[in-house]
Protein backbone atom coordinates (compact mmCIF):
# COMPACT_ATOMS: atom_id res chain seq x y z
CA UNK A 1 0.00 0.00 0.00
CA UNK A 2 2.79 2.64 0.36
CA UNK A 3 3.58 2.13 -2.96
CA UNK A 4 -0.48 3.02 -4.17
CA UNK A 5 -0.07 6.96 -5.51
CA UNK A 6 -2.16 8.34 -3.27
CA UNK A 7 -0.28 7.48 -0.61
CA UNK A 8 2.78 8.21 -2.36
CA UNK A 9 1.47 12.15 -2.94
CA UNK A 10 0.56 12.30 0.88
CA UNK A 11 3.85 10.80 1.67
CA UNK A 12 5.25 13.45 -0.78
CA UNK A 13 3.17 16.68 0.75
CA UNK A 14 4.34 15.84 4.06
CA UNK A 15 7.66 16.02 3.86
CA UNK A 16 7.12 19.05 1.65
CA UNK A 17 5.47 20.79 4.59
CA UNK A 18 8.32 19.63 7.04
CA UNK A 19 5.59 16.79 8.98
CA UNK A 20 7.28 15.11 11.49
CA UNK A 21 4.60 11.67 11.07
CA UNK A 22 5.26 9.08 8.58
CA UNK A 23 2.76 7.17 6.97
CA UNK A 24 1.62 3.71 8.60
CA UNK A 25 -0.67 1.28 6.76
CA UNK A 26 -3.15 -0.60 8.72
CA UNK A 27 -3.70 -4.38 8.50
CA UNK A 28 -7.58 -3.40 7.64
CA UNK A 29 -9.77 -0.28 5.83
CA UNK A 30 -10.80 2.30 8.19
CA UNK A 31 -13.69 3.57 6.88
CA UNK A 32 -15.34 5.30 10.27
CA UNK A 33 -13.01 7.17 12.91
CA UNK A 34 -14.32 4.14 15.54
CA UNK A 35 -12.58 1.47 13.36
CA UNK A 36 -9.50 4.36 12.81
CA UNK A 37 -9.13 4.45 16.61
CA UNK A 38 -10.24 0.86 17.43
CA UNK A 39 -6.83 -0.34 15.12
CA UNK A 40 -4.44 2.44 16.62
CA UNK A 41 -5.50 2.00 20.09
CA UNK A 42 -6.62 5.47 20.76
CA UNK A 43 -9.63 7.79 21.41
CA UNK A 44 -11.94 8.42 18.34
CA UNK A 45 -11.49 12.11 19.48
CA UNK A 46 -8.09 11.93 18.22
CA UNK A 47 -8.88 11.11 14.58
CA UNK A 48 -8.95 13.94 12.27
CA UNK A 49 -11.92 13.02 9.97
CA UNK A 50 -11.05 14.43 6.52
CA UNK A 51 -14.76 15.73 5.07
CA UNK A 52 -15.29 17.18 2.09
CA UNK A 53 -18.03 19.61 1.80
CA UNK A 54 -19.75 21.28 -1.35
CA UNK A 55 -19.97 24.75 0.03
CA UNK A 56 -21.49 26.82 -2.73
CA UNK A 57 -20.22 24.30 -5.25
CA UNK A 58 -16.71 24.96 -3.73
CA UNK A 59 -15.01 22.29 -2.03
CA UNK A 60 -14.22 22.84 1.55
CA UNK A 61 -12.59 20.14 3.58
CA UNK A 62 -13.18 20.01 7.59
CA UNK A 63 -10.85 18.41 9.60
CA UNK A 64 -13.17 17.68 12.81
CA UNK A 65 -12.43 15.20 15.47
CA UNK A 66 -14.03 11.51 15.11
CA UNK A 67 -16.40 12.23 18.28
CA UNK A 68 -18.12 15.32 16.37
CA UNK A 69 -20.32 15.91 13.70
CA UNK A 70 -20.01 18.96 11.49
CA UNK A 71 -22.71 21.30 12.41
CA UNK A 72 -23.64 22.73 8.85
CA UNK A 73 -25.70 25.50 9.81
CA UNK A 74 -22.81 26.98 12.15
CA UNK A 75 -20.16 26.49 9.63
CA UNK A 76 -22.04 27.85 6.62
CA UNK A 77 -22.58 30.97 8.71
CA UNK A 78 -19.14 31.41 10.16
CA UNK A 79 -18.00 31.32 6.35
CA UNK A 80 -20.92 32.91 4.77
CA UNK A 81 -21.62 30.39 2.67
CA UNK A 82 -25.32 30.12 1.32
CA UNK A 83 -25.52 26.50 1.09
CA UNK A 84 -23.01 23.74 2.68
CA UNK A 85 -23.45 20.33 2.30
CA UNK A 86 -22.23 16.88 2.16
CA UNK A 87 -20.13 16.15 -1.27
CA UNK A 88 -20.90 13.39 -3.26
CA UNK A 89 -18.54 10.73 -3.66
CA UNK A 90 -17.27 11.94 -7.58
CA UNK A 91 -17.21 15.33 -5.91
CA UNK A 92 -14.92 14.40 -3.14
CA UNK A 93 -12.38 11.94 -6.21
CA UNK A 94 -12.64 15.31 -8.37
CA UNK A 95 -11.44 18.06 -5.88
CA UNK A 96 -8.90 15.73 -3.50
CA UNK A 97 -7.83 12.76 -6.03
CA UNK A 98 -8.68 10.13 -3.00
CA UNK A 99 -12.24 7.97 -2.16
CA UNK A 100 -14.38 9.05 0.99
CA UNK A 101 -12.47 7.14 3.78
CA UNK A 102 -9.16 7.57 2.91
CA UNK A 103 -9.39 11.40 1.82
CA UNK A 104 -6.02 13.22 3.75
CA UNK A 105 -5.52 16.96 4.67
CA UNK A 106 -3.26 17.25 1.88
CA UNK A 107 -1.88 15.63 -1.11
CA UNK A 108 -4.62 17.20 -3.32
CA UNK A 109 -4.72 18.37 -7.28
CA UNK A 110 -4.94 21.84 -5.62
CA UNK A 111 -5.20 23.55 -2.62
CA UNK A 112 -8.78 23.34 -0.57
CA UNK A 113 -9.72 25.85 1.68
CA UNK A 114 -9.70 23.72 5.06
CA UNK A 115 -11.02 24.28 8.48
CA UNK A 116 -9.60 22.87 11.52
CA UNK A 117 -11.57 21.67 14.48
CA UNK A 118 -10.31 23.59 17.17
CA UNK A 119 -10.95 20.53 19.67
CA UNK A 120 -8.60 18.39 18.45
CA UNK A 121 -5.83 20.94 20.04
CA UNK A 122 -6.55 19.23 23.63
CA UNK A 123 -4.74 15.91 21.99
CA UNK A 124 -1.13 15.69 22.24
CA UNK A 125 -1.03 13.23 19.40
CA UNK A 126 -3.81 12.84 16.86
CA UNK A 127 -4.15 10.21 13.36
CA UNK A 128 -5.07 11.26 9.63
CA UNK A 129 -6.00 9.55 7.04
CA UNK A 130 -3.52 9.04 4.05
CA UNK A 131 -4.88 8.68 0.88
CA UNK A 132 -6.58 5.37 1.11
CA UNK A 133 -8.37 3.83 3.81
CA UNK A 134 -5.68 1.45 5.21
CA UNK A 135 -3.44 4.21 5.69
CA UNK A 136 -2.75 6.83 8.40
CA UNK A 137 0.07 8.95 10.11
CA UNK A 138 0.30 10.88 12.91
CA UNK A 139 0.41 14.89 13.82
CA UNK A 140 -0.80 17.57 16.79
CA UNK A 141 -2.97 19.79 15.98
CA UNK A 142 -0.20 22.54 15.10
CA UNK A 143 1.16 20.74 12.54
CA UNK A 144 -2.22 20.20 11.17
CA UNK A 145 -3.27 23.96 10.72
CA UNK A 146 0.27 24.66 9.47
CA UNK A 147 0.56 21.86 6.50
CA UNK A 148 -2.87 22.44 5.46
CA UNK A 149 -2.76 26.07 5.40
CA UNK A 150 -6.00 25.89 7.62
CA UNK A 151 -7.83 27.64 9.89
CA UNK A 152 -8.35 26.46 13.77
CA UNK A 153 -12.64 26.99 13.96
CA UNK A 154 -15.57 25.91 16.10
CA UNK A 155 -17.39 22.98 14.10
CA UNK A 156 -19.58 20.96 15.82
Amino acid sequence: MLDHPNVQKVTAALAEAGATGEVRILPEAVHTAALAAAALGIEVGQIANSLIFDADGAPLLVLTSGAHRVDTASVAAQLGVAKLRRASADFVREHTGQVIGGVAPLGHPAPIRTLVDEDLAQYGEIWAAAGVPQSVFATTFDELVRITGGTAARVA
